[in-house]
C-alpha cells in the first residue's frame, strides 16, 4: 500500500510528476471512478477472477488518487479515509464488535440509527424514510433503494400481481399520451413513470433491474452479431438488408440460443 501511495504521489508531484495526472481534480475523475466501478462488476459476470483483481486494482487507484488530491489541499489523507471506514464498520457492527445480541432486525436498525446520526451530524436529514439514498447512483437502482425505504414503513403492494398491474397501467397512459401527440417533456414523464413501475415489478420479483438489464445488453450483442454474420455471408452489409431479411436472422440466432440452452 505504501508503494501504490508513494507512486501517486509522485505522479502528482508539481516538477517531475506526470501533467495528466498533475491537471486532475476531484471533479475530472469522477466518470473514470465510475467507469472502473462498472468494469470489477463486468469482470465479476463473467467470473474472470484474473480480470477481477487487475480492475480492483484500477478501482483502488481511484481512491489512492482522491486522497492524494485531498492530501494536498489539506483535507484529509489515505490514513484518514481507511480510519473513518474502520471506524464506520464497528459502529455499525455492534453484535460482531461491541457484543450485543441482535436479531436480523436488529442489526438493521443498528446499520440504519448510525447512517441517520450521520446524517444529521452532516445537517442533511430531513427526518423522512428515503433520507441518503443517493442521488447519484444509476437511475434503476436508486428506484430500488428508494421503494425499499418506503416499503420498509408498509408503504408497498404485498405480491407481485398488482405490481405488473401497475406495469400494464403506466404503458396505457404511455401509449395514450403517444397517440394523443403529447409533447416529448410530457412522454418523458409517463416513460419515467413506467420504468419506476418497471423497477418496483424487478424488486417483487427478486431480480436485480440493473443485472437483468445488463444480460439482455449482451444477448442483443450476441444476437445482432448473428444478423451482422448472416448478412455478412450473403456477400452484403446490414445496411444492404432490408428490415425483414434481418428479422430473419434475428429470429435465426434467438431459435439457436433457445436450442442451445434446451441442450
Amino acid at each position: 500500500m505504501e508503494r501504490l501511495l508513494e507512486i501517486m504521489a509522485t505522479l502528482r508531484d508539481p516538477e517531475r510528476g506526470c501533467p495528466w495526472d498533475r491537471a486532475q481534480t476531484f471533479a475530472s475523475i469522477v466518470p473514470y471512478t465510475l467507469e472502473e466501478a462498472y468494469e470489477v462488476a463486468d469482470a465479476i459476470a463473467r467470473e474472470d477472477w484474473e480480470d477481477l483483481r487487475d480492475e480492483l486494482g484500477d478501482l483502488l487507484l481511484q481512491v489512492v488518487f482522491y486522497s492524494q488530491i485531498a492530501r494536498e489541499q489539506g483535507l484529509f489523507d489515505f490514513a484518514d479515509v481507511v480510519a473513518a471506514i474502520s471506524d464506520k464498520m464497528e459502529r455499525r457492527h455492534p453484535h460482531v464488535f461491541a457484543g450485543q445480541e441482535l436479531d436480523e432486525a436488529g442489526r438493521q436498525a443498528a446499520w440504519e440509527a448510525d447512517k441517520e446520526a450521520r446524517r444529521k451530524a452532516r445537517g442533511e436529514s430531513t427526518g423522512s424514510v428515503l433520507d441518503g439514498v443517493t442521488r447519484g447512483l444509476p437511475a434503476l437502482t436508486r428506484a430500488v433503494k428508494l421503494q425499499k425505504r418506503a416499503a420498509s414503513v408498509g408503504f408497498d403492494w404485498d405480491a407481485p400481481e398488482p405490481v405488473l398491474e401497475k406495469v400494464e397501467e403506466e404503458l396505457g397512459e404511455l401509449r395514450h399520451e403517444l397517440r394523443a401527440g403529447a409533447p416529448h417533456e410530457r412522454l418523458q414523464d409517463e416513460l419515467g413513470d413506467l420504468l419506476f413501475a418497471v423497477a418496483n415489478l424487478a424488486r417483487h420479483l427478486g431480480v436485480d433491474p440493473e443485472a437483468a438489464l445488463r444480460g439482455t445488453n449482451d444477448k442483443f450483442v450476441r444476437r445482432f452479431h448473428s444478423v451482422e454474420q448472416g448478412c455478412s455471408a450473403r456477400g452484403r452489409r446490414p445496411q444492404d438488408c432490408s428490415l425483414e431479411e434481418m428479422e430473419r436472422l434475428w429470429q435465426q440466432a434467438k431459435e439457436a440460443e433457445t436450442d442451445r440452452a434446451g441442450g
